[in-house]
């Protein structure tokens, strides 16, 4: 059976939990198509740990398709992310204390990359399945977008035979009444992801069927 890996975060700033892994995790071992399963990694939300972490995940699973999950505060939608740009801007420091600024993710890389994943097909799925959506322009400067810019990079490097990209979720209900902002329930962002891991491995094309 072939994988998806599907990761999320570690929390951060102070925080309890982190939406991105407990969708993630929600996820883990559940069998997507009848031929994919779903294998969840939980990253460090530190720049000087997160990529090298997130290659190891793909050295053990070998996926066909890797969706980086993250969380954004303060929206309401469950949104892909169109590009990711060589840029690291830390508003805060992450978990290691870091809080780079003005610094590029890779002095040999391009300014940016676009998705692999079908973002419009994700959006109309994970919206059928009754989750709000919308396509995102912006994955921010913080290690998310890192992680997203290094993912591309990676397969753009080794010309791996991975499709992937990345995907921001609202907030927890359960952090909503601190955090005075909004969110959506757990089970509700788990379900809409799930289908836009459908979407996803829908996009590959049929295997051809072997006669004898």
């Amino acid at each position: 059976m072939e994988t998806v890996l599907l990761t999320g975060f570690e929390p951060f700033q102070g925080e309890a939990l982190n939406p991105s892994w407990e969708i993630a995790r929600t996820l883990s071992g559940e069998t997507v198509a009848n031929r994919f399963r779903i294998v969840a990694k939980r990253l460090p939300t530190a720049f000087s740990t997160a990529a090298d972490e997130l290659y190891s995940a793909i050295e053990n699973a070998r996926p066909r398709a890797i969706i980086c999950l993250g969380e954004a505060g303060g929206r309401t939608q469950l949104t892909p992310e169109r590009v990711a740009v060589n840029i690291i801007d830390a508003r805060i420091p992450d978990n290691a204390g870091a809080q780079p600024q003005d610094e590029p993710i890779a002095h040999d890389g391009p300014v940016g990359y676009f998705s692999l994943l079908p973002l419009r097909s994700m959006v109309d799925a994970i919206r059928a399945a009754g989750a709000p959506a919308e396509i995102s322009d912006t994955a921010g400067t913080f290690v998310c977008n890192y992680v997203f810019y290094k993912l591309l990079h990676h397969i753009h490097t080794y010309n791996l035979p991975i499709t992937g990209g990345f995907l921001h979720v609202p907030y927890m209900t359960e952090q909503v009444l601190m955090k005075k902002a909004p969110g959506l329930p757990l089970d509700l962002m788990a379900k809409g992801v799930r289908a836009a891991v459908e979407a996803v491995v829908q996009s590959f094309p049929e295997r051809p069927t072997l006669m004898c």
